[in-house]
């Protein structure tokens, strides 16, 4: 069982930026790809960004590019996602997960461990 604890949710105003983290507390998931998903109420669970396991080749929805950075750092065994410029519409629960494999997927079925999730409040 890989347990993975996200942080650096709250609240922000349009315009701003947070820095989410994720981690695997005692576990290392150098060898397998990392994304982030969002969820907000009543919708759908999104893709947002993901990661390979090497960190050298990155996807990430159309709404959040050039704006959101995902990145790994293998050696604190964290996964991050930088979000600039956020915007209301970027509002949900965000969640950390790790894929079933190395390269990066796109949705969800392709993941199977899954963190709690952190709030991401923008507010206008």
């Amino acid at each position: 069982q890989v347990v993975l604890v996200e942080s650096g949710g709250g609240l922000v105003q349009v315009g701003g930026s947070l820095k989410l983290s994720c981690t695997a507390p005692g576990r290392t998931f150098s060898s397998y790809a990392m994304g982030w998903f969002r969820q907000a109420p009543e919708k759908e669970r999104e893709f947002v960004a993901a990661i390979n396991w090497s960190g050298d080749s990155t996807d990430y929805i159309d709404s959040v590019k050039g704006r959101f950075t995902i990145s790994r750092d293998d050696a604190e065994n964290t996964v991050y996602l930088q979000m600039n410029s956020l915007k209301p519409e970027d509002t949900a629960v965000y969640y950390c997960a790790r894929a079933k494999r190395s390269e990066w997927v796109d949705h969800a079925a392709g993941y199977d461990y899954w963190g709690q999730g952190t709030q991401v409040t923008v507010s206008s």
